[in-house]
């Protein structure tokens, strides 16, 4: 469906509130510990949170034109076929199929495990199994029908801002520990490049902003006004939970609290009723997150099979009769998540993700030389300060893949696997598909 085809009725305040609705899910409340571990200081765990968001800053305004670019429904798997050839579509929707989008939900229900366990005082062995529960139940509910998982996504967005706002507001005004400046007794070996990989878990989502180009007014105007807005809105969000956590608990008390620092802190600051009912928000946080993972992820196998490019593809592709949602992509997926949910644990899946699609983010911010190249009067939305910002998108995208594979080389051994595996299968499924013709 081209632009033209799109009724346009977003306009600047609801093109934000959906840039902050879909960036902001669990990364801001599990991630600051490891950030600061990771960055021995806690100056330099607020600079790896800016540096995240200027990362993902320019990779959202240069996805942007590439998305009015190719008004097409399918994100990042199109991009790659449209600009690169069907072989490149093929790994991106291959590698997301079969790992980032695993390893994001099988995080966010890991995470979503921990922090209940945490709220409820169960002991934590038991977090992995309300892990699997929970993303069984969520895909259930997807599976009867869009709508219900439609009304989580809109009840969870609003819950999700809640308790960002009150830690912030009220940690900074009422933590009396020191903020800049203080080293961490880290046991982990010091990397800036894997703290700022960590903060980019909790900026991930971004790449959603441009697929609203299409049914936006004035998209021109509109569409780089609600990236810059919300995504500065989320920097500022993140730098406050940071600053407000640091004041509350120290340096040393964030790392020691680890995925439950956030709900620590939310008790010291509002005693245990408000504490509980904070973490409770953020719990409806991840939660709707990972819901809104599980209505979009299986979308993409669900084209891919469409398109005969899955192995098993008659099988995957299969639509529910009743329901008119993508059962089994859907089960595919969420198999392989709970694999890796008992294989692993939440921060090394996060990086894996991460990784894995940041591979192939690098080649979509180096589509814009090539679009542009194609047809450079097009009367599309345009990246400012081009070439700049699509230069610091394509570097950043590089950083994070180089520095995962010299630093942390098994959160990318998976990754690296699945994408070779993915060539001699791609090539298998297009001579099966030449015979199939040939035999007709």
């Amino acid at each position: 469906m081209g632009n033209d085809q799109l009724k346009k009725t977003i306009g600047f305040w609801v093109g934000t509130s959906i840039v902050v609705g879909t960036v902001i899910g669990s990364g801001i409340f599990m991630r600051p510990g490891d950030v600061l571990e990771l960055s021995g200081n806690s100056t330099m765990a607020l600079l790896a949170w800016l540096i995240g968001g200027l990362i993902t800053l320019a990779s959202g305004l240069t996805i942007a034109e590439v998305s009015t670019r190719i008004p097409k429904t399918g994100g990042l798997y199109v991009y790659m076929e449209e600009v690169y050839g069907k072989a490149w579509g093929f790994l991106c929707g291959w590698v997301q199929t079969l790992v980032y989008g695993p390893a994001v939900m099988g995080a966010l229900s890991l995470y979503f495990g921990l922090l209940v366990a945490g709220i409820f005082k169960i002991a934590s062995s038991y977090s992995l199994a309300i892990g699997i529960l929970t993303i069984v139940f969520i895909a259930g509910m997807n599976l009867l029908g869009t709508k219900y998982g439609g009304i989580i996504q809109t009840l969870s967005t609003v819950a999700k801002l809640i308790p960002i706002i009150f830690i912030a507001v009220f940690g900074i005004a009422q933590g009396d520990m020191p903020v800049f400046n203080i080293d961490s007794e880290s046991s982990m070996k010091i990397s800036m490049a894997g703290a700022i990989l960590a903060t980019l878990w909790a900026y991930d989502g971004w790449m959603n902003v441009g697929f609203m180009a299409g049914e936006m007014k004035n998209p021109q105007k509109t569409l780089p006004r609600a990236i810059i807005t919300g995504l500065v809105v989320v920097m500022v969000a993140y730098l406050g939970v940071n600053l407000a956590m640091l004041h509350v608990l120290g340096a040393e008390g964030v790392i020691a609290h680890g995925t439950n620092a956030a709900n620590v802190a939310a008790t010291l600051l509002f005693g245990d009723l408000g504490g509980k009912l904070i973490s409770i928000g953020i719990a409806i946080s991840i939660f709707g997150c990972l819901n809104g993972k599980l209505l979009t992820f299986p979308r993409i196998t669900l084209a891919m099979a469409t398109d005969k490019m899955m192995p098993g593809h008659k099988q995957i592709g299969k639509i529910s009769p009743k329901f008119k949602t993508p059962i089994n992509a859907t089960v595919l997926q969420v198999i392989i998540a709970i694999i890796m949910m008992v294989a692993t644990d939440p921060d090394k899946l996060t990086n894996m993700a991460v990784f894995s699609v940041f591979c192939f983010y690098g080649l979509a911010f180096f589509a814009v030389f090539i679009l542009r190249r194609k047809d450079p009067d097009a009367k599309t939305y345009k990246v400012p300060f081009y070439p700049f910002i699509p230069i610091v998108a394509i570097a950043g995208a590089i950083y994070i893949v180089l520095s995962t594979l010299i630093q942390t080389p098994l959160n990318a051994l998976y990754s690296v696997i699945i994408l070779i595996i993915g060539m001699p299968v791609y090539w298998l499924l297009k001579k099966s598909e030449r015979d199939g013709k040939r035999s007709n």
